[in-house]
C-alpha cells in the first residue's frame, strides 16, 4: 500500500511541473492559422449525409484526421492508432472516446478517396491562397522554379511483385534513383507555393515548366536545369524576363561575369529549398506512401497548402489575434 501511495504521489507531482509538448504547441498554433470553414466548406459538398445506414463521422473531426496525417507522416492505420494512444491528438480532432469510438483505418481511408476522387487537393491550395491574400500574403509577379525527387519503394516484395509502373528511374550526378518527381512554381517574394506538378522521376524539369507558371510574372527564376527556356516561359508569361542561372564552365575558361549572376539570382532561388526542407524534414514526406501519380500528386497538393500555412504561421496568427 505505502508504495501505492507513493507511485501516485510522484504521479500528481509530475502533473504539477507539467508543460506542453511540441507536437500540442504546434497543433495550437495550427488551430489558429488554418482556414477551417473554407476548407470544410470544400468538402461538405460531396460528404455523406445522414441516412438509413451507418451515421457518417463528423466532417470536422475527418479533416483534422486528414491533415494530422500530413503533418505528422502518418498512415491509415498509423493515424487510428493515434488517436487511442494520444490525448493531444484526440482533443485537436474532436474524438471523444466516452462518446464514440476513434475513426478507423477504413474511414480514413474513404475519406482519403473521396478527396482524391474529386481533386480536393488542388482545390484546397487554392483555397489556402485566396487566404493568404486576403491577409495581405499575394502572390506577386515573380516565380521560382524547381522540381525535388520523392523516392519511391524499389523492391519487388509485395502482392504483384513488381515495382510501380508508374515510377521511374533517373541519375543525379552519380546516384540513382526511383521515384516521382514534384515540380513546383514558388512566389518570388512571399515565398509559397503557387503551382504543382507530380511526374515520373525521369520527365526532364523543362517539360513541366509551363504548368508551374500563372502567366502574369515580369520574371521567372530557376537553376540550371531550366537555362535555355526562354522561349517556353514567354509562351507561358509574355511579359517574363528569364532569370534562370546560366552556365559558367567552358571548355577552356569560367565565366566569371556568368558565376556572379548566378550567385545573386541564387539569393532568391534559396526560398524554394526552404519549401522543400519542410516538405521533407518536418512533415516527413520523403518517401511516397502510396503508388501511382495521381494519389501522390493530391497528397503534394495538401501537403503544399498546409506548408503555405506553416511558413506564415506566424502572420496569421497575428492577423487572427
Amino acid at each position: 500500500m505505502a508504495m501505492k501511495q507513493q507511485t501516485f504521489a510522484s504521479q500528481s507531482s509530475f502533473e504539477k511541473y507539467g508543460r506542453k509538448s511540441r507536437r500540442e504547441l504546434f497543433l495550437d498554433e495550427m488551430e489558429v492559422v488554418v482556414p477551417w470553414p473554407e476548407l470544410q466548406a470544400l468538402v461538405e459538398p460531396h460528404y455523406p449525409k445522414a441516412g438509413n445506414g451507418r451515421r457518417p463521422v463528423g466532417l470536422a473531426i475527418m479533416l483534422r484526421t486528414y491533415f494530422m496525417q500530413q503533418w505528422f507522416n502518418l498512415s491509415d492505420p498509423g493515424v487510428e492508432e493515434a488517436f487511442y494512444e494520444s490525448f493531444t491528438l484526440r482533443r485537436f480532432a474532436g474524438v471523444d472516446l466516452g462518446v464514440a469510438p476513434a475513426p478507423d483505418e477504413t474511414t480514413v481511408l474513404r475519406f482519403r478517396h473521396l478527396l482524391e476522387k474529386h481533386d480536393l487537393g488542388g482545390a484546397m491550395l487554392d483555397a489556402v491562397n485566396l487566404h493568404l491574400a486576403a491577409r495581405g500574403i499575394r502572390i506577386e509577379t515573380g516565380t521560382i522554379v524547381d522540381a525535388t525527387i520523392i523516392h519511391a519503394p524499389s523492391s519487388t516484395k509485395n502482392e504483384k511483385k513488381e515495382r510501380d509502373p508508374a515510377m521511374r528511374q533517373t541519375r543525379k550526378g552519380k546516384q540513382w534513383y526511383f521515384g516521382l518527381k514534384a515540380h513546383i512554381g514558388v512566389d518570388a517574394k512571399e515565398g509559397h507555393v503557387h503551382s504543382v506538378a507530380t511526374s515520373a522521376a525521369n520527365v526532364s524539369d523543362v517539360h513541366m515548366l509551363p504548368d508551374l507558371l500563372h502567366g502574369d510574372e515580369r520574371k521567372v527564376w530557376g537553376d540550371g536545369g531550366y537555362q535555355g527556356q526562354t522561349k517556353a516561359i514567354r509562351q507561358a508569361a509574355p511579359k517574363a524576363q528569364d532569370m534562370t542561372c546560366k552556365r559558367t564552365r567552358f571548355k577552356n575558361y569560367v565565366d566569371e561575369a556568368a558565376k556572379k549572376k548566378n550567385t545573386t539570382k541564387s539569393k532568391v532561388r534559396a526560398k524554394v529549398e526552404h519549401v522543400f526542407r519542410v516538405l521533407k524534414r518536418v512533415f516527413g514526406f520523403d518517401k511516397v506512401r502510396y503508388r501511382g501519380i495521381a494519389k501522390n500528386h493530391h497528397r503534394l497538393c495538401a501537403n503544399f497548402a498546409l506548408i503555405n500555412l506553416y511558413l506564415h504561421r506566424k502572420h496569421l496568427a497575428g492577423t487572427a489575434a
